[in-house]
């Protein structure tokens, strides 16, 4: 199993940055990819983009060229910088181990609000 806990999150203006992280309970070598999701008022949660433990990454549509995932390997953190936020990207953000090891089980952390306001 793996506990996640993000942070970061908050109010920003429209056109303004905010990173947020996703701290791992063991290491991120260990979990096959950490994905970024959001969930906005009455909407399903939504794919934002995804990095494996080779590094690669991965990104929805509407946030390619704003959003970038990196991680800290020594922390077993991954972060989500957002730039360039929209008053649509406000959203509850979460963060999900993706399977460890063979296993195909997914592991939430609590989540994270973000408030872009215009």
């Amino acid at each position: 199993q793996v506990q996640l806990v993000e942070s970061g999150g908050g109010l920003v203006q429209a056109g303004g940055s905010l990173r947020l992280s996703c701290a791992a309970s063991r290491s991120i070598f260990s979990i096959n990819a950490i994905g970024w999701y959001r969930q906005a008022p009455g909407k399903q949660r939504m794919w934002v983009g995804s990095i494996t433990k080779r590094g690669s990454t991965d990104y929805a549509d509407s946030v390619k060229g704003r959003f970038t995932i990196s991680s800290d390997n020594a922390k077993n953190t991954v972060f989500l910088t957002m730039d360039s936020l929209k008053p649509e990207d406000t959203a509850v953000y979460y963060c999900a181990a993706l399977g460890l090891g063979s296993t195909s089980d997914v592991y939430w952390g609590q989540g994270t609000q973000v408030t872009v306001s215009s």
